[in-house]
């Protein structure tokens, strides 16, 4: 028997170093991680699989309309003039190869009550502006939208400017506002559900919704808000310091708003029928999605209050530990299965090796349970796939051809591998770029913006969308290209690409 190599002893060692107590509970863990993602996305696939029972049941009853109501009496004349007065906020920045055909899903709703459209941009000089000008004026008479013109941001981000200028602009009837990002496709009845449930429960202060990424995979159940629905009322009169809290050195508006509910225990809501097409440029280079990456756990260095600031730093610890708790058993595993190759192929004995079978076997039980994650991962999914294409049964059909699960498992791992090191580097750097304009925090509000087209980017993270007007090459597709379309639609956390 040939004596071991210094390489094959090297990793012979490493696996039975990993066969230790501390590594065997992190291996473990790693395995409870999976089930439980498993668990958590089949509970999220069985409440849109009972809706589309729903409105199936309800088509085959003879409610022709059942995915926009429920009850058909409720189209009816005597109903739909009753319907409150919603103001819809969209805050524009660049224009890129989605953006028309969702700004057209969204303009086109058939909500039945008094509606209006505001779209919001920074100058005259951004490339939305005359897109969503043009537009308008091919809907002109059928729809009430008009472009609105912020200016320039100075206490906070562009995007929270923008959607505070399209409040102070809405009509003085109206009773909800609807902020929009406009990288979605709505479906026709959204609207309609969204003021039902208000109108049902006044005690919602944000109802909310989620995306499903296109065109390479998606989990759709993380804290990725679309959209919020609040009371008009809320901004006019500044109630629970929602504009000043905004306003006033306001990063992120999901965050903002999500910490002003939780400080005076404001009810935050997402209807199951929520999830919503977004389409992911297909020129997104893994660059873009790393700043993407930055962004999102740039969010965590925000906060209004001592309160908030304490959640954020949770927040931070306990991602940071699940993410790398859920690398490292991989790590482990491989070098598991490669002592046993080794052993298998060079002919080792396991008594020579002093190797035992216990990190094999758990290596083949991570296996089992990722496996179990990324059959509900799939359900999921494609239960989205089928409740999108029955709200929008005019728009083209979505379909699971869209994914590759290979490259989505690879980004799982890469994604929650890389989140630490992003969420360490905006602790300390504080400050980001986010669609060409440089932020810089401080006490955990904006405190300093700096524009300077020639030195910022020209597209946008995930809609890759031109910023400037002027259109630069194509990137070339490339592997690397790929895996990040696959992080940005696996990415957990909050996106803010406008």
């Amino acid at each position: 028997m040939s004596a071991l190599h210094s390489a094959d002893s090297f990793l012979l060692s490493l696996s039975i170093a990993f066969c230790s107590p501390l590594a065997v509970f992190i291996q473990i863990q790693g395995c409870v991680i999976c089930l439980t993602l498993a668990i958590g996305w089949a509970f999220a696939a069985y409440v849109r699989k009972r809706e589309i029972n729903r409105i199936e049941d309800g088509i085959k009853g003879g409610n022709s309309f059942a995915f926009l109501c429920h009850d058909i009496y409720e189209l009816e004349h005597s109903n739909q003039v009753n319907l409150p007065r919603v103001s819809v906020v969209m805050p524009l920045k660049g224009f890129g190869e989605h953006n028309l055909h969702n700004w057209k899903s969204q303009i086109t709703s058939l909500y039945g009550g008094p509606i209006e459209f505001l779209f919001v941009v920074e100058s005259t000089e951004d490339p939305a502006y005359h897109a969503v000008s043009q537009l308008i004026t091919e809907f002109k008479g059928d729809v009430d939208a008009r472009v609105i013109v912020a200016g320039l941001s100075t206490t906070c981000s562009q995007k929270i400017h923008n959607q505070l200028v399209g409040v102070e602009n809405m009509h003085k009837d109206s009773k909800y506002v609807l902020f929009l990002d406009d990288d979605v496709r709505f479906h026709p009845g959204s609207i309609g559900v969204l003021t039902t449930e208000m109108e049902k429960n006044p005690e919602i202060f944000i109802q909310t919704g989620y995306p499903l990424d296109l065109p390479s995979g998606t989990l759709g159940s993380y804290c990725i808000y679309e959209y919020h629905m609040m009371h008009a009322d809320d901004f006019r009169h500044d109630n629970y310091g929602v504009v000043s809290g905004l306003r006033d050195g306001g990063y992120s508006d999901d965050m903002t708003l999500a910490a002003i509910a939780g400080a005076h225990k404001r009810l935050i809501t997402s209807p199951p029928v929520a999830v919503f097409p977004h389409p992911i440029a297909s020129d997104l280079t893994f660059s873009r999605y790393w700043n993407y990456l930055r962004k999102q756990t740039f969010v965590l260095e925000s906060y209004i209050s001592t309160v908030n600031w304490l959640m954020n730093r949770a927040l931070f610890l306990t991602h940071f530990y699940l993410s790398w708790g859920f690398v490292a058993p991989y790590f482990m595993a491989m070098v598991h299965v490669a002592a046993a190759l080794q052993i298998y192929i060079k002919g080792y004995s396991y008594g020579e090796t002093t190797c035992t079978s216990g990190g094999l076997l758990l290596a083949i039980w991570l296996a089992i349970c990722t496996f179990t994650e990324l059959l509900s991962m799939w359900n999921l999914t494609r239960i989205e796939v089928q409740l999108c294409n029955i709200l929008s049964p005019e728009a083209p059909k979505l379909s699971l051809d869209y994914y590759n699960w290979s490259m989505i498992f690879v980004a799982m791992l890469v994604d929650n591998f890389l989140y630490p090191i992003s969420a360490f580097w905006s602790h300390f750097s504080q400050t980001i770029n986010w669609s060409g304009i440089r932020y810089n925090l401080k006490n955990g509000k904006i405190h300093k913006i700096e524009r300077n087209k020639d030195k910022g980017p020209e597209f946008t993270d995930l809609g890759g969308k031109h910023l400037y007007g002027k259109k630069a090459a194509t990137p070339k597709a490339s592997l690397l290209g790929s895996l990040g379309r696959s992080l940005a639609h696996w990415h957990q956390p909050k996106k803010y690409d406008v």
